[in-house]
């Protein structure tokens, strides 16, 4: 595993059948394309798919949050860069940001739970001992930066203060 590769980590083009009815990319298609940024962390950290064959071992997303902040047609390149923001011996708390691959704007992010499988079970399980020590590399990368915009956000409305009155 090379400790700098995650930016990017994926890159893909927008296909036209990816569109809504507003002629923008669907909302369950930024999923995918973060799904497949996802995928390429399994395989940067030894987790691919012979692997996860051969040990009976996969990994189950337990939450996700998307942000949708700028609107993406057809045909535009994009690219995922990601980022470890914690983990423990089970889990992998991870923020992906999705840029135009000619840009710097972030059109979207995902911040995501990530939960070590034993297929056997299914149960979750600790991280076997390699795949542990790359993650642990890819979380000291940017361990001295601030959280990314955006990480740590819920979905909230403001909600106006209870009024209170004498009767």
């Amino acid at each position: 595993m090379q400790a700098d590769a995650l930016e990017p980590l994926h890159r893909t083009v927008i296909r036209p059948e990816w569109l809504d009815y507003n002629g923008h990319l669907n909302e369950a298609y930024y999923l995918l394309v973060f799904s497949h940024a996802t995928d390429a962390l399994l395989d940067l950290i030894g987790m691919d798919d012979a692997w996860r064959r051969a040990n009976g071992m996969t990994v189950y997303t337990l939450e996700t949050h998307i942000r949708y902040l700028h609107e993406v047609g057809a045909g535009v390149e994009v690219q995922v860069d990601s980022r470890v923001l914690g983990l423990d011996a089970k889990r992998l708390h991870l923020f992906h940001r999705m840029k135009r691959s000619d840009g710097a704007a972030t059109l979207a992010t995902a911040e995501m739970l990530l939960v070590n499988i034993d297929m056997s079970g299914p149960h979750s399980t600790p991280w076997a001992a390699p795949v542990r020590v790359c993650l642990d590399r890819l979380r000291e990368l940017h361990a001295h930066q601030a959280l990314p915009d955006g990480a740590g956000r819920s979905i909230s409305l403001d909600r106006p203060k209870k009024s209170h009155t004498g009767s």
